[in-house]
């Protein structure tokens, strides 16, 4: 499966992508195992985590995923003097290179790149560095520090009774070896040279050559303290200077919510940000790294999105911003005319041609019709009635508020946001640091209404999940969120977030369950979030769309 990855930085023109910002051709293959060999991994895992002392958060709704706590221990050097701020920036700086082990065994992790670090798990010794290789060099004092690191996880449903795994973190300056790691612990091909300076994202410890490199560095470890005469409180001067250190990961008890929860269709179909009106704020980021226009990939995929919601209800063009004519367009010195929106649609997604163009014409058009509607604010709305319960049936709008072309720019994410019921983001995520960002967002940023927000993007679960609940007033009594676990699929993602939002408003009904279902072709590792206190039922509140 074809999928975007990511990086923060220039992005890339090569030929698929990830939901992310750097394109690429890799394939990602399941790896439910890692295999250091007993012995490494006896000399260097510090035991077993204790299940009690992992975290209890709410379950998690998922078809693929299964919510799992996890913990692992880890210890770094420090200089003596270290103050307590430099040993929390050290021990954050090793965690972070878990990311990259846990991703690449198909774990996701709910904290921004695991720097949510308990400072009252450290344990603090001091030892002397001695060089073994030359016994009159002056000795050296260094603190080392222990840890234990715990968080919420979602992992495969293969994985969804496996205890423990083997991985591995990196010392804390890695960053000063990034040539060495690149060789030895990851591909080293161009996707994983573009991630040099975030090369804890890309770091591997299941290759064959990292675990070669992590043996002949343990092998010279175990030389060099063999010769210590007091190995309680020395350390030899290869082991202040490792660069890999193994663990073993505790998985906790599968946490997954097993019973049915929805939307609460009810408040979305009772009128949120706008009376008598469910608002679909759908924004959708240029995929490619060329021209931004109707070329870009994530421009057939908006529309794929688009025909999927027009399969269910019947849309008409209620306004576009800035002001364009649609009825017309000039292709090739032909003038084409449209009689609905949905004629747009059909040319796109349906492969259709308007009378009196050939086949030839078709770029043109796409051009000409792109050019109307690339960053425009391109709103659909169909009217329905609806009736709540035993209430009368009442004049109702489904409107989807939707633009293509997001970039670097949080205009278009945060009018979306403040003004939707239901947001959805197709596109990708910076490694977190692009304009969805929740530090780039306040409570006033969002509505006081129940909200939906989907966010289709590489390891939204890490990025955005977590941090977007405190934002919003009422927490997850408000606010339910869909993210992803792991790396996105971008191709046929417009047809997945399509159908996700067509069993939403087709009058079914359907569980979070079914709604991840119709979007299963992206899946990776999908979960909801919030939805445990939602109270809707459809065969307690029964709704009728017509």
């Amino acid at each position: 499966m074809l999928t975007r990855h990511e990086c923060h930085f220039a992005q890339l023109g090569l030929t698929y992508m990830w939901h992310c910002s750097c394109q690429e051709t890799l394939i990602m293959t399941l790896r439910t195992t890692l295999v250091f060999g007993f012995g490494l991994l006896s000399t260097l895992a510090m035991g077993c985590v204790a299940g009690d002392e992992m975290s209890a958060e709410d379950d998690l709704t998922s078809v693929t995923a299964r919510s799992r706590s996890l913990a692992f221990d880890g210890y770094v050097y420090v200089s003596a003097s270290a103050s307590d701020s430099e040993i929390l920036n050290a021990v954050r700086a090793q965690t972070q290179t878990a990311f990259g082990a846990l991703r690449t065994a198909e774990i996701g992790v709910n904290n921004r790149e695991l720097k949510a670090v308990d400072v009252k798990t450290f344990t603090k010794t001091k030892v002397t560095v001695v060089d073994t290789a030359n016994p009159s060099a002056p000795s050296s004092a260094m603190l080392k520090v222990r840890y234990r690191y715990t968080d919420n996880a979602v992992v495969p449903v293969s994985m969804a009774k496996r205890s423990a795994i083997g991985l591995a973190v990196m010392s804390p300056d890695y960053r000063n070896q990034t040539s060495r790691i690149l060789k030895e612990c990851t591909s080293n091909d161009s996707h994983a040279q573009d991630f040099a300076s975030s090369i804890w994202y890309v770091f591997d410890p299941s290759l064959s050559t990292c675990r070669s490199a992590m043996a002949a560095e343990q092998k010279l470890i175990d030389a060099a303290n063999a010769k210590l005469l007091d190995p309680t409180s020395e350390i030899s001067k290869e082991e202040s200077q490792r660069l890999y250190l193994t663990t073993t990961v505790k998985l906790g008890a599968d946490k997954t919510n097993k019973g049915l929860s929805y939307p609460e269709y009810d408040r979305l179909f009772s009128g949120g940000v706008k009376k008598d009106t469910l608002v679909i704020g759908l924004v959708n980021g240029f995929l490619d790294h060329g021209a931004k226009d109707a070329t870009d990939s994530g421009y057939s995929e908006w529309m794929d999105t688009l025909r999927q919601l027009s399969n269910v209800r019947k849309f008409e063009l209620a306004s576009i911003e800035p002001a364009e004519d649609l009825s017309t367009f000039s292709v090739n010195g032909k003038t084409v005319t449209s009689a609905s929106f949905q004629d747009l649609i059909a040319w796109e997604v349906d492969g259709k041609l308007p009378a009196g163009l050939t086949y030839a014409d078709r770029a043109a058009l796409k051009q000409a019709v792109g050019a109307k509607l690339v960053q425009h604010w391109v709103t659909l709305a169909a009217p329905v009635k609806v009736t709540l319960g035993s209430g009368a049936a009442k004049p109702f709008t489904i409107q989807v508020a939707s633009y293509f072309g997001s970039d670097s720019s949080q205009a278009p994410h945060k009018r979306a946001i403040k003004n939707s019921d239901v947001f959805v983001y197709n596109g990708h995520s910076y490694i977190g640091y692009g304009p969805l960002d929740p530090s780039n967002f306040s409570a006033a940023d969002f509505p006081a209404s129940y909200q939906l927000l989907f966010i289709d993007g590489c390891v939204s679960y890490n990025y955005y999940e977590k941090d977007y609940i405190p934002l919003k007033a009422g927490g997850t009594q408000n606010l339910d969120l869909i993210t992803n676990g792991l790396e996105a699929p971008a191709w046929d993602s417009g047809n997945a977030v399509g159908k996700l939002l067509a069993k939403m408003i087709d009058g079914s009904w359907s569980s979070y369950s079914t709604l991840l279902t119709a979007a299963s072709q992206t899946d990776s590792l999908r979960v909801v979030d919030g939805e445990l206190d939602n109270a809707f039922n459809p065969k307690k509140t029964p709704i009728t769309l017509k």
